[in-house]
């Protein structure tokens, strides 16, 4: 979804960019190293504000805004391809920027929606159970939705919401294959325990046939011993 936001990018130079250093200086100052490619023009390493970085990321489209970007004389649009937070602070490290076409498809992944109550779950006692949450698609940029959005009130037992159910207008292409499952109503499953009768009842029934044959192997052992030793008492008494 296009926003009127222009993002200010400052250049800099290419060797500091390959540099820890250089990018440790840039974040001290308050900005966040970065990168913009794309639109078969060379990639340039710049500098954006993080606040505005962030401001994007936790709009409704996020990562898929289309923005403006300025970098110098030059003037894009943009979107948020790639980004690296700070694990323990949440800070934003660095940012990966994509010049957009507006006259060019590109594809993106958005967000499935599901909107009511089922009636699986209203007067069937069911669960519902979203299997796929995010959906990829084809369109323009100026047409990317915030949001995929479906009502599944009808929704029961036995139904299974897919892919091609999802709905949309000629200017999106589903590109994830329309066959695959995103939600249905599913049970809860009921843990049996074992009473002692039970299972004293499983070992009654259990068959006998493998004690006999270890008896049995033990008495032909037991038989054998004694003539063994016998042999033996008999070449000791011969010495």
């Amino acid at each position: 979804m296009p926003t009127s936001e222009l993002v200010e990018a400052k250049a800099r130079p290419a060797d500091e960019a390959r540099t820890k250093n250089a990018a440790r200086r840039v974040r001290r100052s308050g900005r966040v190293p970065a990168v913009v490619y794309g639109a078969k023009k060379e990639s340039i390493p710049i500098t954006v504000d993080p606040k505005q970085i962030t401001r994007i990321l936790h709009s409704d489209s996020g990562h898929n805004t289309v923005f403006d970007l300025s970098v110098g004389d030059e003037r894009t649009k943009a979107m948020i391809v790639d980004w690296q937070f700070e694990p323990i602070k949440g800070t934003l490290m660095h940012i990966d920027l994509k010049r957009i076409a507006m006259d060019q498809a590109l594809r993106v992944s958005v967000p499935v929606e599901l909107t009511g109550t089922a009636e699986g779950v209203k007067t069937q006692g069911g669960i519902l159970e979203q299997m796929l949450r995010e959906v990829e698609i084809e369109c323009l940029p100026g047409d990317i939705p915030d949001q995929i959005s479906v009502e599944i009130s009808h929704l029961v037992f036995g139904q299974v919401l897919r892919v091609s159910d999802l709905p949309h207008d000629g200017k999106v292409k589903f590109v994830t294959d329309a066959n695959q499952p995103v939600a249905h109503i599913t049970s809860v499953k009921e843990t049996v325990t074992e009473t002692p009768t039970e299972a004293g009842a499983e070992v009654a029934a259990a068959p006998a046939e493998p004690e006999v044959i270890k008896k049995g192997k033990q008495e032909t052992e037991e038989a054998a011993a004694p003539a063994e030793t016998g042999k033996k008492s008999e070449g000791k008494k011969k010495e």
